[in-house]
């Protein structure tokens, strides 16, 4: 494999696409008009870097990969060392009921989880493997290990730098983080602090229509209307009809805030993770012989291919990029729903942050993996995105899709319900918390459903991808100026923690602080 990125990019870009392919109607008019400012971001965004051979890499996936690093190495691996006691703030054993805030640990995680664990699991890791072979979900994994420690500084700083507002609601971010922080740290650099700020703020509402509303409601159409009789079911040209019911039901909850948003994700995610891991489970129960070759074949790919050097750089470059785009590690996004989180100590929900990316993409993109390469659906034509990942449980039972479409639907509308909020925050940031405009970005980004279920998966990969890792630009480059802040913040945390100031809600061993 000795394509470039751009090469990638325009296979991802030219996958089969689903229902709108059929489309007439409202439904083409509607692709006619943002098919265009697809390509466009694409371009803009997803410049080139030229690599020794004749390669090239996406200057916006280097950029993460790169961060990921970084902070892994300065912050002393806490991805691995500080897992478990994330664990137990999680579980509520350093819970502070009295604390600032408006969720708990729990409620904080899964409205965070629920951003990111969505359709870039199931359809973004069919796109990885069909553009990058076996061995992009290698990289995905890896991906997903160093992103914890990039989830952990930015979501530390949203709850140092986090806003409480007269009524009693929390603002955070980083667009927060971005302006008070610097300004705090580097008062030389206020001026490019909330410049930062405000452009992080409007790649927040490009994100929340591109990630959050197109590409989630146009692949949970592509399911439905599979299972329904495709072109020649009831769905057929009326995508817009099924993205109404879905803009209604994603309304009920975004209009409530981060209150209802916990309450409900507190319940949905461990639902629609359940039903999705079981239903996988038994594909690879059934394929269990297959595991070890797809094991093998996972391996093979990530550090071979057709040119060795071109091979693995391919593997590597796509799966960064869906990595990051299935758990967003780096973006930012995520510290706006934990910088909800009821507590005094922003450390702690620098370690609930922890386990974000390993449940999304660790954990429930690798079973979407081995499902699509235990199957050999992969080396199969005519399938992209969801449907490929269908095909792949329907290896199994012929009505495993319609398992996979409850998941599809749960998948889609946590991260709906989840972005609806960022963008909501970030439209405050920008508006002076003005009630009128963030309850008209509500209504744009409900209409934004009725649009993702009428338009062709390669457009709305593209505004996706583009939105989305966009915002890391501001982003870290204000971590990289914080996260010293960070550094002390933690030592004085885990040295508090070992003398036993910080204590427990459990009786717990002294040893068991994270070191």
């Amino acid at each position: 494999m000795t394509q470039t990125l751009s090469r990638l990019t325009g296979a991802a870009l030219a996958l089969a696409v689903g229902p709108a392919q059929a489309a007439t109607g409202i439904d083409a008019r509607i692709q006619a008009i943002f098919g265009p400012i697809a390509d466009w971001l694409s371009a803009a965004v997803f410049v080139e870097l030229p690599l020794p051979g004749g390669l090239s890499a996406s200057a916006i996936v280097v950029w993460l990969a790169v961060a990921a690093c970084v902070f892994t190495v300065y912050f002393r691996f806490v991805n691995l060392r500080g897992f478990a006691h994330g664990f137990r703030v999680i579980r509520g054993d350093y819970a502070d009921p009295t604390g600032p805030g408006e969720v708990s640990h729990f409620q904080a995680l899964t409205a965070a989880v629920s951003g990111t664990v969505g359709l870039g699991n199931i359809a973004g890791v069919a796109v990885a493997i069909t553009v990058g072979g076996p061995g992009a979900t290698f990289w995905m994994i890896v991906a997903g290990l160093l992103g914890m420690s990039s989830k952990f500084v930015e979501c530390t700083l949203g709850v140092m730098y986090r806003r409480q507002n007269a009524d009693g609601s929390v603002s955070g971010g980083p667009m927060y983080y971005l302006q008070q922080g610097i300004a705090a740290n580097h008062p030389k650099l206020a001026g490019l602090g909330k410049g930062l700020a405000v452009f992080y703020a409007a790649c927040i509402v490009g994100g929340a229509a591109g990630s959050g509303a197109l590409f989630q409601a146009n692949q949970t159409f592509a399911q439905v209307f599979a299972v329904t009789g495709g072109a020649e079911g009831p769905l057929a040209g009326r995508g817009w009809l099924f993205g109404i019911g879905l803009a209604v039901l994603t309304g009920i909850v975004v209009v409530g805030g981060i209150s209802r948003i916990g309450k409900v994700t507190a319940r949905l995610v461990p639902a629609m993770a359940a039903v999705y891991l079981l239903a996988g489970a038994v594909v690879l129960a059934v394929n269990a012989d297959r595991i070890p070759t797809a094991v093998a074949a996972i391996l093979h790919g990530a550090f071979s291919g057709e040119a060795a050097y071109g091979g693995v750089l391919g593997a590597l470059i796509v799966g960064f990029r869906r990595a990051a785009f299935s758990n967003e590690a780096g973006l930012g996004s995520a510290a706006i729903a934990h910088s909800a989180v009821r507590t005094r100590e922003p450390l702690t929900e620098g370690f609930v942050a922890l386990w974000e990316p390993f449940i999304d993409t660790v954990v429930i993109c690798t079973m979407t993996a081995l499902i699509i390469i235990v199957s050999g659906q992969y080396l199969q034509q005519g399938h992209d995105g969801v449907a490929l990942t269908s095909q792949a449980f329907a290896t199994v039972l012929p009505w495993f899709p319609y398992v996979l479409t409850v998941a599809v639907f749960l998948f889609a509308y946590s991260t709906m319900i989840t972005w609806g909020y960022y963008g909501t925050k970030a439209v405050g940031f920008l508006t002076g918390e003005s009630v009128l405009a963030m309850n008209l970005f509500k209504a744009v980004f409900l209409a934004m459903t009725v649009v993702g279920c009428s338009m062709q998966l390669g457009s709305i990969v593209g505004i996706a991808d583009a939105m989305l890792l966009l915002m890391s630009i501001p982003n870290l480059i204000g971590v990289y100026l914080l996260m010293p802040v960070v550094r002390r913040e933690l030592d004085s945390y885990l040295a508090r923690l070992k003398s036993g100031e910080i204590r427990s809600n459990r009786v717990r061993p002294a040893t068991e602080s994270p070191r």
